[in-house]
């Protein structure tokens, strides 16, 4: 049977998101044809959905965090084939500066600033089918369930980050959140061969951590600093990872790592924005390393992609039992809005 359309879900305003429906874009001859099986709701799309990012405009065809199978291919594609199960990466356009030089797309359809010919914004991840460039899908494992495949792009920013932190062999990390991004971070450091140490003031969350077998920090009982620095002999941590964004949370970590080289490395964003106050005399004297990190390569999606195909990181404990069909898209945004929930994924 021939597809000609696709629903997809849209945010129109702050607080309410529908499905609409829309032709089905001709498959180029280097496109690909994906049913789109799962899409998960990242922090992006819930926040916008509260109303804390609507400078990314309407109407929002988000999700970016997808997974599928693919349908048909164009006739240049080679490394794709019918049946095969995919996750999206960036789509981005090749030509740019960002593209020819390595450093990331400056016209990805991940951000707002691209709109289709019919007026939305995003990139559709949130629809039952989707035309893409065959460049921006990786082949993932067939066991991985969609919903898990679908945690490839937010692994790849943890990839990402990871590196600018020049994480080593045997270095303490001290991540702090342990959310879905602080334990994929906590997954991916150690996979790397880092000892590990996460640091959370929600139960459940620290009960996740303990089943993952990290070392974990309640900061609800006692004080991170002082715990850290009891579990590293007084040294402190080599590097910190900020999975929360909190001006506490900032200040804190100017003390969770060693007084000289630490590297701390600013993962989260949250609005309104988070405040650091520190003396740069103190960032020069302690030779401290303030890093920033948004986004993903095509070659972190790859080692993303590696990492879940191969199980060095499981995220089945970071997905909300209550999966929700593309109809139910309003309660999906409603729960993963809601504080302390890890990924809420809308089957499509």
């Amino acid at each position: 049977m021939e597809i000609k359309t696709m629903r997809f879900g849209v945010l129109t305003e702050k607080g309410h998101a529908e499905v609409r429906e829309r032709p089905l874009p001709e498959i180029g001859p280097d496109e690909v044809l994906v049913k789109q099986d799962a899409c998960n709701i990242c922090t992006t799309d819930y926040q916008q959905w509260l109303g804390l990012r609507e400078g990314r405009g309407y109407p929002m065809a988000s999700g970016h965090e997808s997974a599928g199978t693919v349908v048909a291919t164009g006739e240049k594609v080679l490394d794709l084939k019918p049946g095969d199960h995919v996750a999206l990466a960036y789509v981005t356009c090749g030509i740019c500066d960002g593209c020819k030089r390595g450093r990331g797309c400056d016209n990805n359809e991940i951000g707002p600033k691209k709109i289709s010919p019919d007026g939305y914004r995003g990139m559709f991840a949130y629809a039952d089918y989707a035309v893409r460039p065959a460049r921006a899908l990786i082949k993932m494992n067939p066991s991985l369930s969609p919903s898990e495949a679908a945690f490839m792009e937010p692994l790849a920013a943890v990839v990402k980050g990871l590196e600018k932190l020049r994480v080593k062999p045997l270095e303490t990390v001290i991540v702090v959140g342990a959310g879905t991004m602080g334990l994929l971070n906590a997954q991916a450091a150690r996979a790397l061969g880092c000892r590990v140490i996460v640091s959370e003031l929600m139960e459940h969350k620290l009960r996740v951590a303990r089943e993952m077998g990290f070392e974990v920090i309640d900061s609800s009982a006692s004080d991170p600093v002082q715990e850290i620095m009891r579990l590293t002999d007084g040294k402190g941590a080599d590097a910190a990872v900020l999975a929360v964004a909190a001006t506490k949370v900032n200040q804190q970590a100017l003390d969770l790592v060693k007084h000289l080289d630490g590297r701390i490395l600013f993962f989260g964003a949250a609005y309104p924005a988070p405040a650091i106050d520190i003396d740069s005399n103190v960032i020069h004297y302690r030779r401290l390393e303030l890093i920033g990190t948004f986004g993903a390569d095509l070659k972190d999606f790859c080692t993303a992609a590696d990492m879940l195909n191969l199980g060095v990181v499981k995220v089945s404990q970071l997905i909300e039992k209550n999966k929700y069909p593309l109809d139910k898209i309003q309660d999906a945004f409603a729960e993963a809005a809601t504080p302390g929930k890890f990924r809420v994924s809308v089957l499509l």
